[in-house]
């Protein structure tokens, strides 16, 4: 300390230890950058916006009377049988499961070849084929939804169960298609030649080589084709009757048609939709990996 001190008894400035700066502490360091406070505030008024639209219709569904107070003043489960009663929700449950049941079906007996054929043959014109199997996913079905129903209507097959299963039929296969491509593409062909060497004809390499390992793309496509067609809407809107309502179609019809109608009846129905829903969606995402879907249509696209 002696060495830098000058005859005075002061400082020498150049022989003086420079000062340290404290560093100063950024705001957006101190309070979080202005990026993810805005995120944050963004999916909190989306989570709240969606605890609102489920739990609304799902505590109306259970309330006894509910005008002037934050909860209903009693609570009770009867308007879950009177829904049922009201808008014959078993036949409508009913003719849901039947047209789910055979356009999964049909879709995955059409498309599974035809996916097995765009994986395994090159031919002219492969690209403008899976880019018109795109055209239904990609366009919306009111689009195409209008035609088709006058179309159905013209032979007499709208308003019946076979018009609405014709109906779904239309994005669903592609969407098999779609969806099956890429696992059969996954499936090394020379499995299928030494089966072939070996003697198996073309249906034994089909029935005990490739649905063995393509079980799983099938249970995938299946599922998705069946929360496609619950979830259905327009299509069905177009094509269905009194007898071939799903569950999404009734429910328009008990919100908006003539007539009056206990509200909490409707909501009821709402909450059964919405549980069947997620219940599917629940499965659906078990089997499939959503982002590998976005991915493989992207890249359709772009090849088309």
């Amino acid at each position: 300390m002696a060495d830098v001190l000058d005859s005075h008894g002061t400082q020498d400035p150049l022989t003086a230890p420079a000062p340290t700066p404290e560093t100063p502490v950024r705001a957006g360091r101190r309070f979080g950058r202005p990026v993810t406070w805005v995120t944050a505030l963004v999916f909190g008024f989306f989570f709240i916006n969606l605890a609102g639209v489920i739990g609304v219709p799902l505590v109306d569904s259970f309330g006894t009377r509910w005008f002037t107070s934050w909860l209903p003043d009693g609570w009770t489960t009867k308007w879950y049988g009177s829904a049922w009663g009201e808008f014959s929700l078993g036949q409508v449950f009913w003719s849901t499961a039947l047209t789910a049941v055979l356009v999964v079906a049909i879709s995955v007996i059409v498309g599974v070849p035809a996916a097995y054929a765009l994986a395994r043959r090159s031919f002219p014109g492969k690209r403008l084929v899976m880019l018109l199997f795109l055209l239904p996913i990609l366009v919306p079905p009111i689009t195409y939804g209008i035609p088709l129903a006058t179309v159905l209507y013209k032979f007499q097959l709208a308003g019946t169960l076979t018009g609405v299963v014709l109906a779904n039929l239309v994005p669903s296969v592609p969407f098999v298609v779609l969806t099956m491509t890429p696992f059969i593409e996954q499936i090394d062909p020379r499995i299928e030649a030494a089966a072939r060497m070996c003697g198996a004809g073309t249906f034994s390499v089909l029935l005990r080589i490739l649905t063995p390992l393509l079980v799983p793309g099938i249970l995938a496509a299946s599922v998705l084709v069946l929360v496609r067609t619950v979830g259905m809407f327009e299509l069905t809107f177009l094509t269905a009757g009194p007898d071939s309502q799903t569950l999404v179609v009734a429910l328009y019809y008990a919100a908006f048609s003539a007539g009056i109608r206990t509200q909490q009846s409707i909501d009821a129905m709402a909450v059964m939709y919405t549980a069947s829903m997620l219940v599917l969606l629940v499965i659906a995402l078990r089997y499939v990996n959503p982002t590998q879907l976005v991915t493989r249509v992207k890249e359709d696209t772009k090849a088309g």
